[in-house]
């Protein structure tokens, strides 16, 4: 059942960002594959009568779901508490299984891979909408264009790690090319949080000596080519979008404001188990005094202070153990060798936070199929240092 795993593993990692695809065509096809991924996985360790390896971040995961289902049980009459906390639980579950099979069966690289292949069919459809179906921000398989930018930008340093290996002019050009897209299709969303997580990426990229300044000058001059010409082929749409991306930008900052105020105001008078999973939904109205009559349960558009005010002072602490057990586990695996795909792997991670910041992301794969896959990357690197004073 190896192959079997290896195919469910990369297809959970290339599918997420086609969700809204899959459900225009049937309302849980987004579940399948991981729901699949899960069952394989399970019988095949009951097979091989075989216990998980452990990792620090499974202690960190263990100890996150108490706290939730402690949370969860607080707040049981919460109108969304159930809803939020079967959105939780599959994270935390596929995040375990993604650790287990990416360090045994399936290679770091192919994981890779397939976030980086399903971005870039999710960036082609966001240039689509654009370009095809006259939207003034790509949308195509999400609905909110930040989402999608999220997922491209998230994937974009991912690149770095597949340089590695048979250089050939094909192989390059690939790699240029799906770069340019994931760029143009994270562009065309307009998305200023996108932006900013991809401007940390690159740099960190470029600090860790893991891509040279002159790619990213020549990325961008590419970039600007095609910006040029989509002004000189559709200046009136592209002027358009702007003007709209402005008016919408001048409320966010209104409207975002006013929600983490809420959240803030909800982790102070409720700092040990916060208001609950999907407590900031239900309780926005009064938090923030109605501030927003024509949006009553909103999400808080900040992933940490959406965290903290739903699950408390504890929760949201080891929801940033996660983050940094993943940062210490890829620093490892980066000295030991490592130094290119862990160095991209890090990248991808300070997009995740920084774009985070300004998104609600904790219900998206990215966040955690990356901890996985740097899990697993640092219990392969455990593996190989045990093996060595045997081989010696």
């Amino acid at each position: 059942m190896t192959w079997l795993l290896r195919v469910l593993a990369c297809a959970t990692a290339a599918l997420a960002p086609l969700e809204g695809y899959l459900l225009e065509l049937h309302g849980q096809l987004a579940k399948a594959a991981p729901l699949l991924l899960t069952a394989v996985w399970l019988a095949q360790r009951v097979r091989e009568r075989r216990m998980p390896q452990s990792h620090p971040v499974h202690g960190v995961l263990a100890l996150f779901a108490v706290v939730l289902l402690a949370s969860t049980a607080l707040h049981a009459g919460g109108p969304y508490a159930v809803d939020y906390l079967l959105r939780w639980l599959p994270f935390l579950v596929i995040t375990v299984v993604l650790v287990d099979v990416a360090a045994r069966e399936v290679p770091v690289r192919a994981l890779l891979a397939s976030i980086v292949g399903g971005a870039a069919v999710a960036a082609v459809g966001a240039l689509h909408s654009l370009v095809a179906e006259g939207e003034t921000r790509a949308t195509g398989p999400l609905e909110d264009p930040n989402d999608l930018a999220y997922f491209l930008v998230a994937a974009l340093p991912l690149l770095v790690a597949l340089i590695g290996g048979r250089r050939s002019a094909v192989r390059s050009a690939g790699l240029a090319a799906t770069a340019l897209v994931l760029v143009a299709g994270a562009a065309a969303t307009f998305s200023r949080g996108g932006g900013l997580a991809l401007t940390a990426a690159l740099g960190w990229l470029v600090a860790r000596r893991a891509l040279p300044l002159r790619a990213v000058a020549g990325g961008a001059a590419a970039l600007a080519g095609v910006g040029l010409g989509v002004l000189l082929l559709a200046g009136p749409t592209l002027d358009r979008a702007l003007q709209e991306k402005s008016y919408i930008a001048g409320t966010n900052v209104d409207t975002r404001e006013l929600r983490w105020q809420a959240a803030a105001r909800m982790l102070t008078e409720h700092p040990v188990l916060g208001v609950g999973p999907g407590g900031f939904r239900g309780g926005y109205a009064a938090a923030s005094h109605n501030a927003e009559v024509d949006e009553q349960t909103p999400v808080a558009h900040n992933m940490y202070l959406e965290v903290a005010a739903e699950l408390g002072l504890p929760g949201f602490g080891l929801f940033a153990g996660l983050l940094a057990v993943a940062a210490v586990s890829s620093e490892r695996v980066l000295r030991a060798g490592a130094r290119r795909p862990m160095a991209a792997a890090q990248a991808s991670l300070i997009a995740v936070v920084v774009a985070s910041t300004f998104l609600s992301q904790q219900y998206y794969l990215p966040l955690w199929s990356l901890v996985a896959v740097v899990a697993a990357a640092d219990l392969r690197r455990r593996e190989t240092d045990a093996r060595a004073p045997r081989d010696q």
